[in-house]
């Protein structure tokens, strides 16, 4: 739809859409560099980092930077930014330089083009012109001439201004969203603008500035020092108006001299759409955001397999002694871990009792035992505030849940535990305090009992919540539920959950709150620069780029071959980046676990932006885990499939946190079983739990529970490795099993068809005929099912069996404040768990004394796993610093 342009009555303005637009400018001129400089803003409860600029004169010195604690440093935080020295500065952009506004005194129209026609001044000229007839926004384009040297920037500032109370929602890129309002007039720089754009919305109409698509270039990749403009919302008045700067006061292209010309083009967006789909229209219409991925260079099939073998090599840096991920990134001798439950699920769902073994169960163990996800032996280490205690369970009550549901409700110790979070707060990452009695641990207690009591206190506590936080725009950082506001999801309502509510209950209020979320998140992911259509050389000489970050702890150079790869395959379109405290250095981040969840959002509310925002996340972006974000240039290293095969200090494109391996291949698992709920209309569904992990790392976890596949009931998924061979890249399956028959899905990720060839691994299935042919149509699903297929009885099937074991199976032992766990695995295993709170300042060594064996701990963490048959009695011996030993009560559990 093309915007109605005309000149006002008295000539004097711009009517958009019958909404005024003044031909007027703010000039800021500097004769000396204002030193721009990214720094911490004040902002209460937020972590973000702002423009500022150098001032001489005191009462414009108005910013004051952030103080901040030995906790917050690793990969991400930039010392040059947080811990640099305080100096008289401002983040207001109307003093960042001497301003002056000139307004164009006549406006001539010829043709389809306005002229604004400017007083003269005796330090620069200035010309500008408006096209009128262009879709779906009008053009400004403006020429500066200096007429004496020095630091100048050109705002735009006639757009129309709405009082704050008068806003129904706002959006100053990255933080400010609803009607959080910035509370001053920060400037936000291009490379930070996930659109270039501010915008208001007043109940009828969204109105914005936004740079025309030139300015953010493709190449090089966009950072502070290439930012050819800002984006401001607020203006000296406190009053809304979007403004554009360009050049940023200090920035590139803002040293001129006379003789020199700067031109820039922006377009005056007057939209009928609130924001978040005023959103959609401009990354659609302006800067050509589509259905733009395939795979191309793998299947995501291909991509998981690599993953999960990667993820049991050295490589990923597991340490079985601590039974975690190394997090040496940001916290040396640290280990962190995310879930127990994404091991779990790739254990069940490709049948890989390795997996369970060497990751699974030993996450089971960390996540019931210890009091933070970040785990530290270093009772002096303060970065990101780790916890070297065993005071568990860090597991989210959701978690405990999907535990307790994956062993057929047969560890009673969960419900245990379950009832007690449920009543208490707690403080699992970071220092973030977690409420226990809310509606989305209500609505994880429902699904471990199916005590409808629970429900009821889910629904009537998520209606409260509904009235206070989705339905009512937020003006602050202060939401229920949010806690520290630095990853995406605290900024929105909790729309995942939200979903799940919808699946539970088909109440469309829930679903329209998780969509309007959703579509919010949407915000988050990049839409710019626009993708060319071309080829773009990397790697050039031979040398991946560099990150400085960990070129500046002694890392390696990474070397790949010098190529072309084409421009949407390097692009950052749909991803996020890593958190509002971090967006400044890692700007693009692969791992999009929101991405699941959007696509089955979308199936359910019919909206395909957000379909396909998730694809734009997901395909085609990898082979193998392609460490944590693209943040220096573009390249194809992460594309490779040896990308993660080098130990640390030999990575040195992307940082890596080991314990992301295991969520990322969960998130590709949650992909390709939702691709095919979407595609086969939600005739191919498989139940799943939920795994919570932190921060942004929700995933759906299947294996559990059998599902449908068209008209076959009772289909386990089922999805070793390397199970089929397929000819052609673009082709993703998931599969399931019945008793005799194997039942395989394929999406097609291009939008031309495929026909490819399957070959059946004939060591997985035993079947006559292993290859045959399949035609999959344009982003399309095609279904087969193979009969005669018995599978012999596998560790899949004897993890999730149901033996009725309701023996005890907790207790605790008051000296040492010992807790003992009896898992049952199934009809795999049994195994006893002893962990002890007491730590190495009370005791020096543990005994464990059972079935006449005798194990020793000498060194902390205290505790013991044995195998048990049936069932097991036992006590400690527990020796003090002197010598001295004491012994606890002797205690029974499992079937005698």
């Amino acid at each position: 739809m093309q915007a109605q342009v005309r000149l006002s009555a008295n000539k004097q303005n711009i009517e958009i859409n019958n909404y005024s637009f003044a031909p007027s400018f703010t000039i800021l001129y500097n004769a000396m560099d204002p030193a721009m400089a990214l720094k911490p803003a004040g902002i209460k409860k937020v972590e973000y980092n702002v423009l500022t600029w150098k001032v001489t004169d005191s009462t414009k010195a108005d910013f004051q930077q952030k103080k901040i604690n030995a906790s917050m440093a690793g990969d991400g935080f930039d010392d040059r930014i947080l811990r640099s020295k305080n100096e008289w500065r401002t983040a207001n952009i109307f003093h960042a330089g001497q301003p002056t506004t000139i307004t164009a005194n006549r406006l001539e129209q010829k043709g389809d083009t306005l002229f604004f026609r400017f007083p003269s001044d005796p330090n620069f000229e200035l010309k500008a012109y408006l096209l009128t007839n262009i879709k779906p926004f009008p053009i400004l384009r403006y020429t500066f001439s200096p007429l004496k040297a020095g630091y100048y920037s050109i705002g735009y500032t006639g757009a129309p201004s709405v009082s704050p109370e008068k806003a129904a929602a706002i959006w100053q890129p990255l933080i400010w969203q609803e009607k959080r309002i910035p509370d001053a007039a920060y400037l936000t720089p291009a490379f930070m603008a996930t659109l270039p754009t501010t915008m208001v919305y007043d109940g009828n109409n969204t109105i914005g500035v936004m740079a025309s698509p030139e300015h953010i270039p493709f190449q090089p990749l966009p950072m502070l020092p290439n930012s050819q403009f800002g984006v401001s919302l607020v203006n000296e008045a406190k009053a809304l108006q979007p403004s554009l700067y360009a050049p940023i006061p200090g920035g590139y292209l803002s040293s001129m001299k006379p003789g020199d010309q700067f031109s820039f083009s922006l377009q005056l967006v007057v939209t009928p759409l609130p924001i978040n789909h005023a959103y959609q229209q401009i990354a659609q219409t302006i800067f050509g955001f589509k259905d733009y991925r395939r795979n191309d260079i793998a299947s995501l099939n291909t991509a998981l397999d690599n993953m999960v073998a990667y993820a049991m090599t050295d490589y990923a840096w597991f340490i079985d002694s601590l039974k975690g991920c190394a997090y040496s990134t940001d916290v040396p001798g640290a280990v962190k871990n995310v879930s127990s439950l994404n091991p779990l699920e790739l254990a069940l769902v490709r049948d890989d009792k390795t997996m369970f073994e060497k990751r699974a169960y030993p996450l089971m163990e960390f996540m019931l035992s210890r009091e933070k996800f970040l785990f530290s032996l270093d009772s002096t280490q303060k970065i990101q505030s780790p916890s070297r205690k065993l005071k568990g369970p860090v597991a989210p009550l959701s978690e405990l849940t999907a535990l307790y549901n994956v062993f057929g409700r047969e560890n009673a110790f969960y419900l245990l535990m379950m009832q007690k979070e449920f009543k208490n707060d707690r403080i699992r990452n970071l220092d973030v305090k977690e409420k226990g009695d809310n509606w989305i641990n209500a609505m994880h207690l429902y699904k471990a009992t199916g005590n409808k009591d629970f429900l009821q206190t889910a629904i009537t506590k998520a209606n409260q919540y509904l009235k206070q936080r989705a339905h009512q725009p937020q003006t602050s950082f202060n939401d229920p539920f949010s806690g520290s506001f630095f990853f995406w999801p605290a900024f929105t309502d909790r729309w995942i959950e939200l979903s799940q509510l919808y699946e539970l209950t088909n109440d469309t209020a829930y679903l329209n709150a998780a969509v309007d979320g959703a579509r919010n998140y949407t915000m988050f992911t990049w839409m710019v620069p626009a993708i060319p259509d071309s080829m773009i050389t990397v790697n050039k000489g031979g040398k991946a780029p560099m990150y400085w970050y960990l070129k500046s702890k002694g890392h390696q150079q990474m070397y790949y071959p010098e190529e072309k790869a084409p421009a949407w395959r390097l692009s950052e379109t749909g991803l996020t980046p890593e958190s509002s405290g971090t967006s400044t250095g890692h700007r693009a981040i692969f791992m999009a676990n929101y991405a699941p969840w959007m696509l089955r959002l979308g199936y359910y509310a019919k909206d395909t932006f957000l379909i396909n925002v998730a694809k734009a996340a997901v395909i085609g972006r990898y082979r193998n885990f392609p460490g944590y974000h693209i943040n220096t240039e573009r390249t194809t290293a992460y594309e490779k499939v040896d990308f993660p095969l080098h130990k640390h200090k030999e990575q040195s494109v992307n940082s890596f946190h080991y314990n992301h391996i295991l969520p990322m291949a969960s998130m590709l698992l949650d992909y390709l079983v939702t691709d095919v709920f979407v595609r086969s209309k939600g005739k191919i569904n498989f139940p799943a739990e939920y795994i919570e992990g932190y921060a942004y790392l929700q995933s759906k976890m299947y294996g559990v529970k059998k599902g449908t596949f068209n008209e076959e009931k009772d289909v386990q998924l089922w999805m070793p490795s390397h199970l089929l061979q397929i000819d052609n890249t673009e082709l993703n399956y998931i599969a399931g099993r019945t008793k005799d028959k194997l039942l395989l899905a394929f999406t097609n990720q291009s939008n031309q068809s495929v026909t490819a060839r399957i070959t059946i691994n004939k060591d997985l299935v035993n079947v006559q005929k292993n290859t045959f042919s399949i035609t999959v149509p344009a982003n399309g699903i095609n279904t087969i099912v193979i009969p005669n297929t018995p599978v012999p009885n596998t560790f899949q099937q004897k993890i999730i069996a149901v033996t009725n074991d309701k023996s005890k199976d907790y207790a605790t032992l008051e000296k040492g404040h010992a807790h003992a766990l009896l898992f049952k695995l199934g009809s795999y295993d049994k195994r006893l768990y002893i962990y002890l709170e007491d730590d190495d300042t009370k005791w020096s060594k543990v005994s464990l004394h059972y079935s006449n064996k005798t194990i020793d701990d000498t060194t902390y963490p205290f505790e013991f796993t044995v195998p048990v048959k049936e069932a097991v009695t036992f006590h400690l011996s527990l020796y003090d610093k002197e010598g001295s030993v004491q012994q606890t009560e002797k205690v029974t559990l499992g079937n005698k």
